[in-house]
């Protein structure tokens, strides 16, 4: 059976059915909370027993928040389905929630988040479930109002199921333009249906962070550091899967010909007024080049 992003969209297919159907399948909860747990590790929030407010995007029925309550920690659930959001409702989970769409930003004041989770949503935004959605734009808006609501330093955790490595890498370009720095982790990737795979941002330069946290092997342990010296494996078989940081492309310098620049053409206006010709004043615009169209 197909994945749900490819059946129909998140607030039609998690209609009031498959909304039950999900929050009351036992293993899709054990699977939930796991993925809740290891992405709350990857926050890495300090151990100090304050309380942090955090984000669950795509939160669904609550599954995922009720890890963060566990660990003591406010969460604001944002998702598309109404459905979802009236179970989360009927099960009295303790965060807030909202009906949002993700694709169009999250709206929230700048830097009042301590970190953000999300499991099995983001790939939702590369899909095009309407006229107007135009996937790069949506990624866009939600990692550009994502970074703004975070404190500086704080992570996102992103658990993802990419059709494809072009996918990833949109994402992945996606978040880097937002400002984050980061890259992915992948647990047991020697596994088919254990798998998984998470994007791990740092909202600023990654100098503010440590290292990117190591992925889970088979053993259930990270992998050590002697297995990152081992230049005969593969990039594939990496439980850690790059680390980058902000890049904008620079902008492209001017090149002129040789003799043609404004020097140049300030030359030959002084050539022309020693002979005696009517020439334009000297201004800023003076050798600028003209645009193709206005």
């Amino acid at each position: 059976m197909p994945r749900p992003e490819f059946q129909a969209p998140p607030e039609i297919f998690y209609n009031d059915s498959e909304a039950r159907k999900y929050t009351t399948s036992s293993r899709i909860i054990e699977i939930q909370s796991k993925i809740s747990e290891r992405a709350l590790e990857l926050l890495n929030l300090p151990n100090d027993g304050v309380p942090r407010l955090l984000l669950d995007i795509g939160c669904g029925s609550g599954i995922s928040g009720e890890t963060l309550s566990e660990n003591e920690h406010h969460w604001i659930g944002f998702d598309i389905s109404q459905s979802m959001l009236d179970v989360a409702l009927e099960r009295e989970v303790e965060g807030d929630l909202l009906l949002a769409d993700m694709g169009q930003g999250l709206g929230l004041r700048p830097g009042v988040i301590d970190g953000a989770v999300s499991i099995s949503a983001i790939q939702w935004l590369c899909n095009a479930d309407k006229s107007s959605h135009e996937p790069i734009a949506r990624l866009k808006a939600f990692f550009g109002s994502l970074y703004r609501c975070l404190t500086r330093g704080a992570r996102a955790v992103l658990q993802l199921y990419s059709d494809n490595a072009s996918q990833s890498e949109m994402i992945m370009k996606a978040a880097m333009r937002a400002g984050f720095a980061g890259g992915v982790v992948v647990d047991f990737p020697h596994s088919t249906r254990a798998r998984k795979t998470y994007l791990v941002l740092t909202c600023g330069s990654s100098s503010m962070q440590t290292s990117l946290p190591k992925g889970k092997g088979e053993d259930r342990e990270s992998c050590s550091d002697d297995d990152d010296d081992d230049d005969e494996r593969d990039v594939d078989d990496k439980q850690t899967v790059g680390i980058y940081d902000r890049h904008r492309l620079s902008k492209r310098m001017k090149i002129t010909k040789k003799g043609k620049g404004k020097a140049w053409v300030i030359k030959k206006k002084n050539q022309m007024r020693n002979k005696g010709y009517s020439v334009p004043p000297d201004t800023k615009y003076t050798a600028r080049k003209r645009k193709a169209c206005f």
